[in-house]
């Protein structure tokens, strides 16, 4: 999702980045869509046991293809059998005559070294192009190197990175492009419409969905004046050349949130983006369980929210409000300090119209994850596995310093 992070003022010691001779210097000739024209800072990861500088605007050994076409959609794939199938029908259906799959566009299935029948789905797609993701390197991780394994084979003038639980509504495609070149931004993201089930997911994803919209306004984060970031890899659209300018997937190999990464370094190299709520282009079921939505949340949630602990010490606090005013509410109004027992039952009443209040407060900040009402109206019962996620999460990241992810361990 999303971070505010400082600015960076200019390349590395002041200095122009070096470009790749195949690359022309973007401050030069006609700008391309999103790019400000202003040249950003070097690119600095640590490979091995040495150190390499990446100059800002270049994929390193790309070759470029004789011929672009429009698009070109990348679904990284690990164990995903039970939603590929879903992904890929709504992507192949975008298809069309004057959108034709295989000639306007390609469509890649990245295998990221499955187990289960993930290779076997997509194959049963004509028109899908699946791939093998290259050997997992110290220091990435599998989706950035699936994705890098596809996105130097790419022909298309824009990239779409998309995950395999997602479902993309008729024409979604060329819509996006579209709404890219009008607002005249070299990145596009969506947050999708969320479908949940289970009365775990119904009662927490409302919860963690508001924290973002208000800790991330899309408003701001599309604003290039200000410094915070956000982007959300179920739905990544980049242009091409902006895509070069940020480094691709290779500046972020090691970051567990790459597309938050990648929405930082575009604010930092002067791409400009665009994030949005998108209901009416794409829809999401990001976990199949409660078991993959803890490990993932885990994962996660540290990383979106510096300030970890002190959310869970906040709705820590709603959990007291929300559920200890009804209480004491009803020994007052129980009357049981005799001595002066309509005084304590106006004191009833009083503690009664503030919890009507809070759960008033309460409902309006969680409406702000787009959730449909019963999900916001039973989110009061996600609160303590919210609080221990925070807390879970915190602990993973600052302490163990590791977190786990589809059979993974990686560094946090």
């Amino acid at each position: 999702m999303g971070k505010d992070r400082p600015e960076a003022n200019g390349t590395a010691g002041g200095n122009k980045p070096v470009l790749h001779p195949t690359d022309k210097d973007p401050s030069v000739g006609t700008p391309v869509l999103g790019l400000s024209g202003e040249p950003g800072e070097q690119v600095v990861r640590r490979c091995g046991s040495g150190r390499s500088e990446w100059a800002a605007g270049t994929v390193f050994d790309q070759p470029e293809p004789e011929e672009l076409i429009e698009l070109t959609v990348i679904v990284p794939a690990r164990n995903e059998e039970d939603c590929l199938g879903a992904c890929l029908r709504s992507l192949v259906s975008q298809s069309e005559e004057i959108f034709e799959l295989g000639r306007d566009w390609e469509l890649i299935v990245v295998d990221d070294h499955s187990t289960d029948r993930t290779v076997e789905i997509a194959r049963g797609f004509a028109g899908v192009t699946v791939m093998q993701a290259g050997e997992l390197e110290p220091d990435w991780t599998g989706k950035a190197n699936a994705i890098w394994t596809a996105v130097r084979k790419a022909r298309g003038r824009w990239l779409l990175f998309t995950d395999a639980d997602t479902i993309h509504e008729q024409g979604n495609l060329r819509r996006a492009i579209h709404e890219a070149a009008r607002h005249e931004v070299g990145m596009l993201s969506y947050s999708p419409r969320q479908m949940v089930s289970g009365l775990a997911q119904r009662s927490l994803m409302p919860l963690i969905f508001c924290e973002l919209a208000l800790a991330y306004p899309p408003a701001k984060v599309s604003d290039p004046n200000q410094r915070i970031a956000a982007a959300n890899g179920q739905f990544l659209l980049v242009e091409r050349e902006a895509y070069r300018r940020l480094g691709g997937h290779a500046s972020v190999a090691e970051k567990v949130l790459e597309d938050v990464e990648l929405a930082f370094l575009a604010k930092r190299r002067r791409v400009r983006l665009r994030f949005r709520y998108a209901d009416d282009a794409v829809a999401t079921r990001m976990y199949r369980s409660t078991a993959a939505m803890i490990e993932g949340w885990t994962k996660n949630l540290a990383l979106l929210f510096d300030n970890c602990l002190a959310l869970a010490v906040w709705r820590a606090l709603d959990i007291v409000l929300l559920a200890g005013l009804p209480v004491l509410t009803v020994e007052l109004w129980n009357a049981r300090f005799a001595a002066h027992s309509l005084q304590w039952l106006g004191a009833g009443w009083v503690l009664a119209l503030l919890w009507v209040r809070t759960l008033f407060r309460f409902y309006a900040r969680v409406a702000k994850s787009n959730f449909p009402f019963v999900d916001c109206a039973l989110s009061p019962l996600g609160l303590p596995l919210f609080v221990a996620l925070l807390y879970r999460s915190w602990f993973q990241h600052r302490i163990l310093k590791r977190v786990n992810w589809k059979g993974r361990s990686y560094a946090a």
